[in-house]
């Protein structure tokens, strides 16, 4: 056993050490980009015809990959809250919860919109919100261990974030009117 400063002695094999808790973060955040990236490529492969389409029917609705999303997240939640289980399996539903964020977040515009398009601009913007999150929970140090150098790096990457969005955003906006146009026919010419 050891002592972690200012706080409770903690073991190697401790599931909720700041190391372990650290690498879920990673893992959380890496399947969340991995997946975001995927389903965007999925739906432009399908919307063009360059795949058959993978989309879930059901009569004349077409279920959407938030749906999917939307569901694992309770079922990881109900695993995480109420079932007992190993560090191994703690890994597992942080993949399944990078995962069920991204569907979910994907197609955040739809659901705060309740309907629309796929290519809503709220949707990229909600992930990269939750992605700058992920990211920062994932590679800042634990808050005990923040010295005075750790703070004002972490306000100045906050600043030049802020700025860096602002840029983005702008950017965005005009890819929205350019490319815009182009993948909402798309949308409309793929299979629905």
């Amino acid at each position: 056993m050891e002592s972690s400063p200012g706080g409770p002695a903690t073991t190697a094999s401790d599931p909720f050490s700041p190391r372990r808790e650290q690498h879920l973060a990673r893992i959380v955040f890496t399947t969340f980009l991995l997946t975001f990236i995927a389903s965007r490529l999925l739906v432009i492969f399908i919307m063009g015809r360059m795949i058959p389409d993978l989309f879930l029917h059901m009569g004349e609705t077409h279920v959407h990959h938030l749906n999917y999303g939307i569901f694992l997240l309770s079922i990881t939640a109900g695993i995480l809250l109420f079932c007992p289980i190993t560090p191994r399996e703690r890994l597992w539903c942080g993949v399944a919860y990078g995962f069920a964020l991204a569907l979910t977040f994907d197609e955040f515009g739809m659901w705060l919109h309740l309907g629309g398009g796929y290519w809503q601009r709220a949707s990229f913007d909600a992930v990269i919100v939750v992605g700058s999150l992920l990211g920062m929970i994932a590679f800042a140090p634990p808050l005990q261990k923040m010295k005075t150098h750790h703070w004002l790096t972490g306000i100045t990457t906050i600043l030049i974030t802020a700025f860096f969005y602002v840029m983005l955003f702008k950017s965005l906006n005009w890819a929205d009117k350019r490319i815009g146009p182009r993948l909402e026919e798309l949308e409309r010419m793929g299979p629905q």
